[in-house]
């Protein structure tokens, strides 16, 4: 999808002729802009490089015009501008008409769906799965924190601009990963089989893209999702320069649920020994099992879990709570809830940090009091 031109103010004499010579044309050095769809046809020249004496002049009027200009493009020409960036962009068919909190839903309904396409496309850089859950949750949410959106025009279409530093992978990814999804959900319609799913995976698909993906396709006739990538950066290694538009219809929604439920029957649950903080302890009566909240240090993808413990180990995690320390823990992170739960929790040992963290510790406890519930109160 070529990317909006710039919305030209009218052409001010001294210039040259918008057209020829240094205002645009053949031998320009100032090479011209098209006015947007709509637009007249006045014309701005634009400067080739800082070398000219009025290119400084010429640059700030420009942008002046895309400031003023009421045209959609003129600001995602700005927002371009302002960072290098690949751009994804998505056009969603939806019926004409209703009210204007018919539109208003439609508008939340892609943003939303657009942030947890590219959430997706984050997550696949963090390693291979079929579902995620709360995995790399931190990490994705930086990622986004960099990402500009475009207005989302009554829920038909919006952009977004990922910067080249540090989101190209995320969008490469999500490239492949979207045209894999296409590929599985059109071997399913054939054939039956969900063969092509378990394999696309690899290729970065997973639960979280193909919810996204039902989420644009619900409520609407059909979806296009296109990538563009930055001029000045170029194409990533291995994909096209100009990567084919995907499209997904209302008829791929069977598919595309099936492989969501799928991806989350089938990811396992996994062995870990996570190192973290007690921040809250449960039991229904004294002397008996507990569950403990950690804030994870290290040992899982995860920024919390929880953990059901014998008697004697919950006591051990009480004390260290108590006095700072964080613990540490084995059991298997089950995939069942989002991987927020650690079962079989055992051997829980209070781990030595340096004062500084300990300190920490000390004043976070000070600060949530209420959370240190020994005796009473219902299992989370």
């Amino acid at each position: 999808m070529p990317r909006p031109a710039l919305p030209c103010p009218p052409h001010k004499p001294g210039r040259g002729p918008p057209g020829g010579g240094r205002g645009g044309g053949a031998g320009a050095k100032t090479p011209g802009c098209t006015p947007p769809a709509g637009a007249g046809r006045t014309r701005r020249g634009a400067p080739h490089d800082r070398r000219f004496p009025d290119s400084g002049e010429l640059l700030a009027e420009a942008l002046a015009a895309l400031a003023q200009s009421s045209s959609p493009s003129a600001r995602e020409v700005l927002v371009g501008l302002a960072v290098p960036s690949d751009e994804v962009r998505w056009e969603r068919e939806v019926p004409d008409g209703g009210s204007g909190a018919a539109y208003w839903v439609a508008q939340e309904q892609l943003r939303g769906a657009a942030r947890s396409m590219l959430i997706a496309g984050a997550l696949g850089t963090y390693g291979r799965a079929g579902y995620y859950g709360a995995r790399h949750k931190r990490q994705a949410e930086g990622f986004m924190a960099e990402v500009l959106v475009g207005p989302a025009a009554a829920g038909r279409r919006l952009t977004a601009f990922v910067p080249v530093r540090g989101g190209r992978g995320a969008v490469a990814g999500l490239q492949r990963a979207l045209h894999a999804a296409r590929d599985a959900t059109d071997y399913q319609r054939a054939t039956g089989g969900m063969e092509a799913f378990d394999a696309a995976v690899e290729l970065g698909v997973c639960h979280e893209l193909v919810q996204a993906l039902i989420a644009l396709v619900r409520d609407a006739e059909g979806v296009r999702i296109a990538v563009e990538w930055s001029p000045g950066a170029g194409a990533p290694a291995g994909c096209p320069a100009r990567p084919e538009p995907v499209e997904f219809s209302a008829g791929d929604l069977p598919a595309l649920q099936q492989a969501a439920q799928r991806y989350v029957r089938d990811e396992p649950s996994l062995p870990v020994r996570v190192t973290g903080a007690v921040i809250r302890l449960r039991r229904e009566r004294p002397g008996g099992p507990g569950t403990v909240r950690l804030r994870v240090i290290t040992g899982a993808d995860v920024v919390q879990v929880r953990v059901a413990l014998g008697e004697e180990d919950y006591r051990i995690a009480g004390h260290a709570h108590l006095v700072g320390l964080p613990v540490r823990v084995s059991g298997r992170l089950e995939s069942r809830g989002g991987f927020r739960r650690i079962t079989g929790g055992r051997d829980v040992t209070p781990v030595q940090v340096d004062e500084a963290e300990r300190d920490r510790l000390l004043k976070s406890l000070q600060e949530n009091l209420d959370f240190f519930e020994e005796a009473c109160g219902a299992e989370e």
